[in-house]
């Protein structure tokens, strides 16, 4: 039952032409192949930094929060846009 026979295949084709046309099938072929590279490089890089993670709890180390300090000054410097209008 589980087995595919070229029949199947066969099937497979015709419909996938009758859907997508003929022009169409090499463009739709391709994007499927660039999704696919993309999904695999996603989870080897998730498989990556699930190791990195791993092996920063055992050395010790203290992972980074992301947070940002309260007590250093921000990036951009805040402006009052009443400023704006007086100066004009």
């Amino acid at each position: 039952m589980g087995a595919v026979r070229p029949w199947h295949i066969i099937v497979l084709v015709v419909v996938l032409i009758l859907l997508f046309g003929a022009k169409r099938l090499p463009d739709a072929a391709r994007s499927l192949g660039r999704s696919l590279r993309i999904i695999k490089a996603e989870t080897k890089g998730l498989a990556d930094d699930d190791v990195d993670a791993k092996a920063e709890a055992q050395s010790g180390r203290q992972p980074l929060s992301g947070t940002i300090d309260d007590n250093k000054p921000s990036a951009r410097p805040t402006v009052d846009p009443i400023d704006h209008v007086r100066e004009r």
